[in-house]
């Protein structure tokens, strides 16, 4: 595989062309036939389709589903500036060190106006250009919260049937109750800086809560070495990492820059740990089929909203609602017969 120029790979199309796009011919098994031989374009095309909700999209998600399951899967996340991009050049120069194919989703915030990247260019992975083992995608999240794209999911599949041995997945700058990431990574890695704030406020951020493995990043900066004992304090408070025989995130620090990778091979020492963890305590399989479960339950739901937008006006919904209006039912009993019709 190769990194598709920022033009091609990174920028998502407005939502007014995927109409368009949508209804081009597709020869989808010859598609994913290539993108599994690591063909690049063949690649970004299919995460187009994904992120244009094609008519293809199940046929392509029946012919991705017989390859998939093989990559590991990263998550970074963080607050805004604490350096997600840097880090995640360093981990995909590492891990091409060690041989591995690597694929980089990175979700980033949507133009109001074209619904594009806004930060599609990857100027800080540009490093990486290229070197066919290596496939970057700029994803639009189009208000969808959570810190990732609606797509994410599917265009996890395509890179892990193109033969990514690792994908990481680079969010949006996240809040205290944007933790979707957790949910779609085998590892979890929160990158926090120097400067994050006292103990009681590390325990009061909910995203620390999701960490498989904490990254006190620009760690040669005054206040690192507080940003761990903050670490270190919340862990003391028990919850989740007080459980028996259950894993308790590391603290690495890491120096990352375009010159310097300072702690990095620490921290891909601890993402081997966390796996190996994750495979003898069967934590891995249940995750993977939690995830499974959240996808399903997305698609329901999306297909159940599509179908219910197509009631609107109807005569039949118009007549619930005259029924509620006139106090012969109320609405719940309303929806549970507009769910029955559908």
């Amino acid at each position: 595989m190769t990194e598709v120029p920022a033009g091609t790979a990174v920028q998502t199309s407005a939502p007014a062309a995927s109409g368009r796009r949508g209804r081009r011919a597709v020869d989808v098994p010859a598609l994913v036939e290539r993108a599994r031989e690591g063909e690049a374009r063949s690649v970004a095309r299919l995460i187009s389709l994904v992120e244009d909700a094609s008519p293809a999209l199940r046929e392509v998600a029946s012919a991705l589903a017989p390859h998939t399951g093989r990559a590991q899967v990263l998550g970074l996340t963080g607050s805004p500036g604490v350096g997600k991009s840097t880090t995640t050049t360093a981990l995909v120069r590492a891990l091409r060190q060690a041989g591995k194919r690597v694929g980089v989703l990175a979700v980033d915030p949507s133009s109001p106006f074209s619904g594009g990247a806004l930060l599609g260019d990857r100027v800080r992975m540009q490093d990486h250009a290229g070197d066919d083992g290596v496939f970057i995608r700029s994803m639009a999240s189009r208000g969808h919260l959570g810190g990732l794209s609606w797509a994410t999911p599917q265009a996890l599949r395509v890179l892990d049937a193109a033969g990514c041995d690792v994908v990481l997945i680079e969010t949006v700058g996240v809040g205290q109750s944007e933790l979707e990431i957790a949910s779609l990574a085998d590892t979890t890695l929160v990158l926090v800086a120097p400067g994050m704030g006292d103990g009681i406020q590390a325990a009061k951020a909910g995203i620390l809560e999701v960490a498989d493995v904490f990254v006190v990043n620009k760690a040669d900066r005054d206040g690192a070495q507080q940003a761990v004992r903050d670490l270190r304090y919340m862990q003391s408070l028990g919850g989740r990492y007080s459980e028996p025989g259950g894993w308790r995130p590391p603290i690495c620090r890491t120096v990352a820059s375009r010159d310097t990778d300072n702690g990095i091979d620490d921290v891909l020492a601890k993402v081997a740990d966390h796996r190996s963890w994750l495979e003898s305590s069967g934590e891995g399989h249940r995750r993977r089929a939690e995830r499974a479960a959240r996808e399903i339950e997305a698609i329901a739901l999306a297909a159940l909203r599509a179908r219910i937008g197509d009631l609107r006006g109807s005569a039949a919904l118009g007549a619930l609602a005259e029924r509620v209006v006139a106090g012969e039912t109320d609405p719940y009993a309303a929806a549970d017969e507009l769910v029955a019709r559908l």
